[in-house]
């Protein structure tokens, strides 16, 4: 019964998120301020692990592939298929997730602990729409950018891999990865991901919000609202895979 007055309560904060918007000056000022921490300083660990996990896969990949009779251009289509797919959008989500989810739990989560919403609401500020609104804007127009940038370097990377280990060649490499290649998987992709940012944002957001206590439980929402982010993305990226390319 807790999960389900937890699902209903969800949405009744959405409902009020898109209500009374505050002034078009405040809400640039906060979505500019949100793009800076939730994207801008993302780049730099997006990057950092899809250029290596690249590499990875398709080493991993070369060196499980040695059976003379299957082609080398395979190692570039599993490698391409493997991070537009699911690496990029779905496991670089679940890393922002962590990242992203427990810094927006935790800012919220210290100004409702240390009554500085209250004191917005005694003002007649309508602090979910002025606290989580910049906040869903910022992921869902930036992310996708970021999982873009994601694919790429996953993709350099494992070209980066051909080149240092020599267990494929480049060509081989390139072949695979123009190999049946289809540009409604990459839209497919960046569909997910603008779920996976609105998840991302609001979740947090949540549990951030309607935290109560001191620091202490601040520190176990932030824990509840990655796990649970994590576990819906899980489950949402299951029945989006179906209802796309089912």
């Amino acid at each position: 019964m807790v999960y389900l007055y937890n699902i209903g309560k969800y949405f009744i904060m959405l409902a009020e998120v898109f209500r009374r918007p505050q002034k078009g000056s405040i809400f640039r000022e906060n979505l500019f301020r949100e793009i800076e921490e939730l994207g801008l300083k993302s780049l730099g660990i997006v990057a950092f692990i899809s250029f290596f996990v690249g590499g990875v896969v398709a080493i991993q990949t070369g060196l499980n592939v040695d059976n003379p009779w299957i082609p080398k251009y395979l190692i570039g289509f599993a490698t391409g298929r493997s991070i537009v797919l699911e690496f990029a959008p779905t496991f670089m989500s679940i890393i922002l997730a962590g990242k992203v989810g427990s810094y927006i739990t935790s800012s919220i989560g210290t100004m409702r602990v240390t009554e500085q919403i209250d004191a917005l609401e005694v003002m007649g500020v309508n602090t979910l729409n002025h606290l989580v609104l910049p906040k869903i804007v910022a992921a869902v127009f930036f992310y996708p950018f970021l999982i873009t940038l994601a694919m790429i370097l996953g993709i350099i990377g494992g070209y980066v891999a051909a080149l240092v280990t020599g267990l494929f060649s480049v060509e081989d490499y390139v072949n695979g990865i123009r190999l049946d290649f289809r540009p409604y998987l990459i839209g497919y992709a960046l569909k997910k991901t603008v779920v996976f940012a609105f998840l991302i944002a609001t979740i947090p957001s949540f549990y951030g919000y309607y935290v109560k206590g001191g620091s202490i439980e601040v520190g176990k929402a932030s824990t509840k609202a990655v796990v649970w982010t994590s576990v819906t993305i899980i489950v949402f990226n299951y029945f989006l895979t179906q209802m796309l390319l089912g």
